[in-house]
């Protein structure tokens, strides 16, 4: 199992906010440390609002290949359907380059779709628009020259497609929350899967990871080739107790925020401590127990090839990450390798 971390280069840490420069700087010494203490991947998000800096995911991948030696460096997610599919080959591409063979990318329709009307896309076509987005971005992964057409955006007429990654084949994950028609969408093409799971137990995906191996299996793909991510919050700290106390009061305040935006009720430690349980979602403890979570949830679902924990909007600071990833690094992957 590759391990990784997945940042949204949140510029918030509890009730004080940093400056961008500064939270910018301590993000990519954070993918700097993570590449140092031998994680397997380094994820950035997409947003477009206040308090996050990942608006430009390719542009502080780039930044942080050069100050990296073997990390893989992957969008987590891009938000295909709000881009323009050959700018986003070139942008990845281009950092494939400067990487030399690391880049990555997960696609996605978004869960948060403030990228649709500020690109000028109606949600109305949420769907269908990533649909062609994807087919025209696999076109020109796969093919130099390009001859296409579709409804969002102009036709391609036998168009070369440059710079080509280093990689010979860029790879492109796709990215899924909980909709069936989408974990079948990744096994018809064959792409590689990466399930965000941050809520309820992580074992009730399992119905939709079938669904997505079947349909791979259809679709006359190798086991091998259908691989299985997972994204989850989470955190690692020296004991379980010290985790819970680092860790919960942040969670609190943010999906307490979040319900309040989208109707859920606030968070309580009584619904914490459930998902901090051996079947919940939150891979938060020591590394003993984070270590027998991620193995419980890779048997659960028949198998996980990557995990990224997302811990940074947890209103944890620097230093508190800097001793997760440590953690991770020389404490959580030996225990999972060693399994």
């Amino acid at each position: 199992m590759e391990i990784g971390i997945d940042s949204f280069a949140s510029a918030m840490y509890g009730s004080n906010s940093l400056s961008s420069v500064d939270a910018m700087e301590q993000l990519l010494d954070r993918i700097a440390f993570a590449d140092e203490a031998g994680l397997d991947v380094f994820g950035i998000g997409e947003h477009h609002k206040k308090g996050y800096l990942d608006s430009a995911t390719a542009v502080i991948l780039g930044a942080a290949a050069s100050r990296t030696k073997r990390i893989r460096l992957t969008s987590a997610v891009t938000v295909l359907s709000a881009a323009d599919p050959v700018r986003t080959y070139q942008s990845f591409a281009t950092l494939d380059l400067i990487s030399k063979g690391r880049a990555e990318l997960v696609v996605g329709r978004g869960s948060s779709v403030e990228a649709y009307p500020l690109f000028g896309f109606s949600l109305n076509d949420y769907d269908a628009l990533f649909r062609e987005k994807l087919d025209l971005l696999l076109k020109i992964r796969d093919q130099e020259l390009v001859s296409w057409s579709g409804k969002f955006r102009a036709p391609l007429d036998n168009q070369s497609v440059y710079p080509r990654s280093l990689q010979e084949k860029l790879p492109v994950w796709l990215g899924v929350g909980g909709t069936p028609e989408s974990f079948v969408r990744a096994g018809t093409l064959g792409l590689p899967l990466m399930a965000a799971v941050i809520g309820g137990e992580t074992h009730r995906f399992r119905p939709l990871i079938d669904l997505y191996r079947e349909a791979g299996h259809r679709a006359g793909f190798a086991a091998d080739q259908l691989k299985v991510g997972l994204h989850s919050p989470g955190y690692v700290a020296l004991t379980n107790e010290q985790a819970v106390a680092d860790y919960y009061p942040g969670y609190a305040e943010l999906w307490t925020k979040l319900g309040r935006e989208r109707g859920w009720p606030p968070v309580t430690k009584s619904q914490f401590d459930t998902l901090i349980a051996p079947k919940g979602v939150l891979v938060v403890g020591g590394p003993e127990q984070v270590a027998d979570k991620l193995l419980r949830h890779s048997e659960a679902l028949g198998g996980v090839d990557r995990f990224t924990f997302q811990m940074d909007n947890a209103g944890l600071t620097h230093a508190q990450l800097l001793s997760s990833i440590e953690l991770i690094g020389t404490k959580v992957m030996p225990l999972i390798q060693n399994a």
